[in-house]
């Protein structure tokens, strides 16, 4: 099934576009508010539609892709769709079942540095009462927790596992190449608001459109990380920072330092 649509560039509008795919808690939010004001870009009606990382409807022979396209309006203006389910980068089965969607797909990443990250999620999922664990008994007891849904991933305790970033950007680069992937830090967006937009249009090749900052990024949390929590997570996550430097030619130092006052 195509698109509902009003244009007449079926061809192009026949499948999604794009996918904002993660790092939960890495600045998806914002920037799929912002890219929601572009006139030429159609975003789902919600965010996480939360289709590729459905297993029961990947326990059908041929997924229903007809659902994933209802959540999509696209308008005469409109050149390109796309959604933002940032837990795609993380779930093991979401790249493959993208790429056997559309092996055209293009995916931007965000990622946030890991610690700060892990404390964000454990906020969100504290503040939902998903979570009666404290922060510091969460991330020491996690690899314990998460077995009760193993061979999956858990969704809510998985504050540390979501920030191994390298190993979800090798598994994407097993089914796509670097030139659809957009791989960015969640701080690029935050102080540079146009250029990072710019990039993103040119990366969708679409014109670039002025957008209005919004403060739609991070929020503030009733309680500050521990320094003890800071530096356990730095010991854990130093490698993984190092290879992702290596991996992209970033210097990343500034996420081994603990907050001031903190």
């Amino acid at each position: 099934m195509l698109f509902s649509r009003k244009t007449s560039k079926s061809s192009a509008l026949s499948k999604v576009n794009f996918i904002i795919a993660g790092t939960q808690k890495g600045g998806t939010s914002a920037l799929a508010a912002f890219l929601d004001q572009h006139p030429h870009i159609c975003m789902g009606r919600r965010k996480e539609i939360h289709f590729f990382d459905d297993e029961v409807r990947f326990k059908e022979s041929t997924p229903d892709y007809d659902r994933y396209h209802s959540w999509f309006e696209p308008g005469p203006e409109t050149r390109i769709i796309g959604e933002a389910t940032p837990i795609s980068m993380y779930w093991y089965s979401a790249p493959r079942r993208i790429w056997e969607y559309n092996p055209r797909m293009k995916l931007i990443l965000l990622l946030r540095n890991p610690i700060q990250r892990a404390f964000s999620h454990w906020n969100m999922e504290h503040g939902r009462k998903k979570d009666s664990a404290d922060f510091s008994t969460a991330i020491r007891t996690e690899s314990d927790r998460v077995r009760s849904v193993l061979p999956l991933q858990h969704r809510v305790y998985s504050y540390v596992d979501r920030g191994y970033y390298s190993d979800q950007i090798r598994r994407l680069r097993h089914f796509f190449p670097d030139d659809q992937l957009f791989i960015r830090r969640t701080e690029y967006l935050q102080r540079n608001h146009q250029q990072c937009l710019q990039e993103v249009c040119e990366f969708l090749e679409i014109p670039q459109h002025d957008i209005p900052p919004k403060e739609v990024f991070a929020l503030k949390y009733k309680q500050k990380i521990s320094l003890d929590d800071w530096q356990y997570l730095a010991n854990l996550f130093t490698p993984e920072i190092k290879q992702l430097e290596t991996m992209f030619n970033w210097d990343c130092s500034n996420w081994l330092v603990p907050p001031q006052g903190d």
